[in-house]
């Protein structure tokens, strides 16, 4: 048992760090002159800021597909609602308003994961240069299910938004009694990536 133990441990053992003056020489078939005197640690995979990268991408890519969606189908709404009621027009320009905002959520949770992200950082120890990975894999996998939340919640709010606002609209240049339950369901899609956004925030910090 203790055979097999040592085994198994000596598999986890990370890789020894890679020495930038031994590859030089042997690269340069053993010039002495063009060998460097300093070393360079091995910092890892870098899949983590791949991770991070993604998340800051997919959070304001997939906010501004929901926001573009409900824009373009409560402006579709609102357009067609005006020709037969032109003095409704402004007070009926809440869902496009509030689908807009969906691509702004996104844009905040970006910028706070592209801010996190650190470059390995070069430390001195006993005369050389070694880099540190400052970026660890928690913080990728955070970033990433961050811009995934409200990226997805962007979409489910942007696209409930346009259903809601182009019906809606329509609806109420017929009956103007419907306005205000038309302001309340929007209210509460425009909810969804809201609660996406506090998640994301939540995922960042």
């Amino acid at each position: 048992a203790s055979s097999v133990s040592t085994a198994a441990a000596a598999t986890r053992r990370p890789p020894p760090p890679l020495d930038s003056s031994s590859s030089s020489s042997s690269g340069s078939g053993g010039g002495g002159g063009a060998a460097s005197s300093g070393r360079m640690a091995n910092v890892g995979s870098a899949m983590p800021v791949f991770f991070g990268m993604g998340g800051a991408s997919m959070s304001i890519v997939l906010s501004n597909i929901g926001a573009a969606y409900g824009i373009a189908y409560a402006g579709k709404g609102l357009a067609a609602m005006g020709v037969m009621y032109p003095d409704a027009v402004m007070k009926n320009i809440v869902p496009v308003v509030m689908a807009g905002v969906v691509g702004i959520y996104g844009l905040i949770i970006s910028v706070l994961i592209s801010l996190a992200i650190k470059v390995p950082e070069i430390a001195t120890v006993d005369g050389e240069s070694i880099a540190i990975n400052v970026y660890e894999w928690d913080l990728g996998f955070k970033h990433f299910a961050a811009g995934l939340t409200i990226g997805l919640s962007g979409i489910a709010g942007g696209y409930a938004i346009g259903i809601v606002g182009d019906l809606g609209q329509k609806f109420v240049g017929i009956r103007p009694v419907l306005f205000v339950p038309m302001i309340l369901i929007v209210s509460f899609a425009g909810a969804i990536p809201l609660y996406g956004l506090i998640g994301a925030m939540i995922l960042t910090t």
